[in-house]
C-alpha cells in the first residue's frame, strides 16, 4: 500500500521534500496557506524531477511528478497521511500556531516533523496533546541533492516516533542522523557556524581574500569532507589514529579554541571589509543552477560507489 505524506509549505524546501517523497513512491499532498502557491509548485517539482533524472537520480520523473497533488486546505492535505513534513517560516510564533493546527488535524499515528533550521522542538510542542509524535527533521538546502536530515526530538518525543522518522527518511533515500540531546542549531549548523565565523575573521582582518578562502574549502577541506568526516580525517592523518593525532597536533587547536572568532565578525566593519573585496555574481540564477548541477553530479558519483 502506497503511503501518503503531507508537505506543509510549498517554498523551496517544501518543493524539494515533495520531489524526494514522490521519487520514492509516496503520494504527496502539497499545501501552502498562500493562495495559488501549492498549485504553482507542481510544474516546478516536475521540472526538478526531470533534472534529477538527467543525473540518474530519479528513475521515472513523470510518474513521480504524477504523485504530487496540491491540497486546497490543510485538512485535505492531512487526511489519512502517515507522515507530515512542515516547512513554515523560521519564527517561533509561527511554529507554535502551525504545530497546534497540525497536531489537532493529523491522524493520531502520523509523525509530525519540522524542517526547522535552528529552533528546538521543545519550544513549540510542549503544550500539544500529541507532543510525543513531534520532532525536527532538519534538511540541508537543497534537500533533493544533499541527503542529510537531522532528527531531533524534545525530551517528551517518543522513541518510536524518532525511530519511525529515521526509517522513513532512510526509505526515501535521505541520510538521517540523530541528535541525541536537544541543542540550538542542531549539529550541521553548529559545525558550519564554527567554520563560517573563522572565515569571516580571516577575510575581514586581511589574512586572505574571500575568493581564496572559498578555494581553501572547495579545493582543500571540501574534497575529503565530501566522503569522510573530521573524525575519520584525523584518524587517517596520524599513525596511531585519533589518540595519536591529539597528542601530536592539538596544541595549536587548543590555542585557537581559547580565542574563538567573536560575534562582531558578522557586523560592520568586518562585513564591510569582506564586501569591499567580494565580487558578487551578476548571473545569480545561473550560478544556482550550476551549483545544483554539480551537486547532482557529485551525489550521483557517491551513489555509484558503495565502498
Amino acid at each position: 500500500m502506497t503511503e501518503s505524506v503531507a508537505i506543509v509549505g510549498a517554498g523551496l524546501i517544501g518543493r524539494a521534500w515533495a520531489m524526494i517523497f514522490a521519487r520514492a513512491g509516496w503520494d504527496v499532498r502539497l499545501f501552502d496557506p498562500a493562495a495559488g502557491v501549492a498549485e504553482a509548485a507542481i510544474p516546478l517539482c516536475a521540472e526538478g524531477l526531470r533534472t534529477l533524472a538527467a543525473h540518474d537520480l530519479c528513475a521515472d520523473p513523470a510518474a513521480a511528478a504524477g504523485r504530487i497533488r496540491a491540497a486546497g486546505t490543510l485538512a485535505a492535505a492531512l487526511d489519512g497521511v502517515a507522515f507530515v513534513q512542515e516547512n513554515g517560516p523560521e519564527r517561533l510564533e509561527v511554529k507554535r500556531s502551525l504545530f497546534a493546527d497540525l497536531d489537532a488535524a493529523a491522524p493520531r499515528e502520523a509523525v509530525i516533523a519540522s524542517s526547522s533550521s535552528a529552533i528546538r522542538c521543545s519550544l513549540f510542542t510542549e503544550d500539544l496533546p500529541g507532543r510525543a509524535r513531534c520532532l525536527i527533521g532538519h534538511p540541508v538546502n537543497p534537500p533533493h541533492l544533499i541527503p542529510l536530515v537531522e532528527i531531533s526530538g524534545a525530551p517528551w518525543t517518543a522513541p518510536d516516533a524518532l525511530d519511525r522518522a529515521r526509517q522513513v527518511y532512510e526509505q526515501i533515500g535521505q541520510v538521517p542522523i540523530t541528535v541525541l540531546k536537544e541543542i540550538e542549531g542542531f549539529i550541521l549548523n553548529r559545525l558550519q557556524g564554527a567554520l563560517l565565523a573563522e572565515a569571516f575573521r580571516l577575510a575581514s582582518e586581511g589574512y586572505v581574500t574571500p575568493q581564496d578562502l572559498d578555494k581553501t574549502v572547495a579545493d582543500g577541506l571540501g574534497l575529503r569532507w565530501s566522503f569522510m568526516g573530521p573524525f575519520e580525517t584525523i584518524e587517517l592523518n596520524a599513525p596511531g589514529g585519533i589518540a595519536d593525532y591529539c597528542a601530536r597536533y592539538t596544541g595549536f587547536y587548543k590555542s585557537l579554541a581559547a580565542d574563538p572568532a567573536p560575534p562582531s565578525v558578522y557586523e560592520a566593519p568586518a562585513t564591510e571589509a569582506i564586501l569591499a573585496n567580494w565580487r558578487p555574481p551578476t548571473d545569480l540564477p545561473a550560478r544556482m543552477n550550476r551549483r545544483d548541477s554539480r551537486l547532482a553530479a557529485l551525489r550521483a558519483h557517491k551513489a555509484s560507489r558503495k565502498d
